[in-house]
């Protein structure tokens, strides 16, 4: 019974560790005290005066006040009673935010996913009227003409979307920090583009567009430049000083943009040669969950037709990059190490979401998905399957035969080959 309840007094503490990180390192007390009384009174004022003192002869601006208002109210919320998630820079109270619109985007996600495909639809058009005027074969064709390949051609590919994939990549690369899972999912990304180019028309490319533009120049220089940076903060020596302790306005200043950067750099091994199956299986699972998070970004854009440009794909992205961060560093710790036996609360909603947004494409888009060609898709199955499983094996290997240099083989390689 002592070594059960010290086993469970473990595993708690590890979970804790991933979804509530402690702060160390607190510069200002100020504004890492608790102040719930005075933010019931801040907020309970604003919300008397707002509600009786606005204009309410519009009824769309009623609504929109009523779910700023829903949103201002759970951010709160959020701030005094969330968990802080695995980083505390800036604030812990940024990643409680995050956690919480994670939460009411989950929300409106399950919301719309029981509204049939006019209702979901009116509720993006009552958001923004202009979307009533575009349709989604107005987007940019990019696999015409192929064999034209000139300068000006080529010039053109390489639009805002190019340089959306070079940031992309180096985000990704910041998150996963390991070169060859990021090449295997850039490489594998491609492959599903070309399953699913029957159903997104933008997904049909130039073979030079795809091998050249995208996977070595826009995706290969982006994690490049990840990987640089992700060395460059793991080298870095951190050693936290109080900005009250700062005597010069400069070193305070420093000090206070410092606060946006990490308070250490861990380096990360997804893999070893000692990996066990479920290790082996969970990196898999993450390479292949990948590419239906970034599916659903296309569908999604293509059921309710919206241009990529538009607020709602931009904020949707960008807010996902933000939540993906925790995310993926619980995800890390739950698959690494053996005494986190619980996923972290950040991951959780993320692969809520996934799957929910997943199901909302499935279900509005019954006529697009009728036109699906099943031998793309069980060949894309297959290949997403056996490539993540060979080169998340070799990634094994090679670490294996180049880098560790020990005489037996990795556990995992060793059950494999038996």
């Amino acid at each position: 019974m002592r070594n059960s309840h010290k086993n469970f007094e473990s595993y708690s503490a590890n979970f804790k560790e991933i979804n509530e990180c402690a702060v160390d390192d607190i510069s200002l007390e100020l504004f890492y005290k608790p102040h719930s009384i005075a933010l019931l009174l801040i907020s309970i004022a604003g919300v008397i005066y707002f509600s009786f003192v606005r204009d309410e002869s519009n009824v769309d601006d009623n609504i929109w006040a009523g779910l700023l208002c829903i949103i201002f109210f759970l951010l709160i919320i959020s701030v005094l009673s969330f968990p802080n998630g695995p980083f505390t820079r800036p604030h812990p109270a940024v990643w409680r935010m995050v956690f919480g619109l994670s939460i009411l985007y989950l929300l409106a996600l399950l919301f719309l996913l029981f509204q049939d495909y006019k209702t979901a639809k009116g509720i993006f058009l009552w958001i923004d009227p202009k979307l009533k005027d575009f349709h989604i074969d107005m987007d940019k064709e990019y696999g015409v003409n192929c064999s034209d390949i000139t300068a000006e051609k080529v010039w053109s590919h390489l639009d805002v979307f190019a340089l959306g994939h070079f940031f992309g990549w180096a985000f990704k690369a910041v998150l996963v920090r390991h070169c060859g899972i990021l090449w295997a999912m850039s490489i594998m990304w491609e492959v599903t583009e070309i399953a699913f180019a029957h159903l997104l028309p933008n997904f049909i490319e130039c073979w030079w567009d795809a091998l050249i533009l995208d996977i070595l120049l826009c995706n290969g220089i982006g994690i490049w430049v990840g990987l640089k940076i992700c060395n460059c903060l793991e080298m870095r020596e951190y050693k936290w000083v109080s900005i009250r302790d700062i005597r010069s306005t400069t070193g305070k200043l420093k000090r206070a943009v410092l606060q946006f950067t990490p308070v250490s750099w861990t380096h990360v091994r997804w893999l070893d040669p000692n990996s066990t199956y479920m290790r082996f299986f969970a990196v898999c699972q993450m390479v292949i969950f990948w590419q239906i998070s970034e599916l659903n970004t296309f569908f999604l854009k293509h059921i309710f037709e919206m241009p990529p440009s538009h607020p709602i794909v931009v904020a949707r992205l960008l807010f996902l990059g933000i939540m993906v961060a925790p995310s993926a560093r619980q995800y890390y710790s739950y698959v690494t190490d053996s005494q986190c036996k619980r996923l972290g609360s950040q991951c959780w909603v993320y692969g809520a979401v996934m799957l929910t947004e997943s199901l909302l494409c499935i279900k509005n888009g019954k006529s697009l998905f009728g036109q699906t060609q099943a031998i793309n898709i069980i060949l894309w199955v297959l290949v997403m399957l056996l490539f993540s499983v060979l080169c998340v094996y070799g990634f094994v290997a090679w670490q294996w035969y180049f880098s560790v240099r020990i005489f037996s083989p990795p556990l995992a390689v060793r059950k494999l080959l038996i």
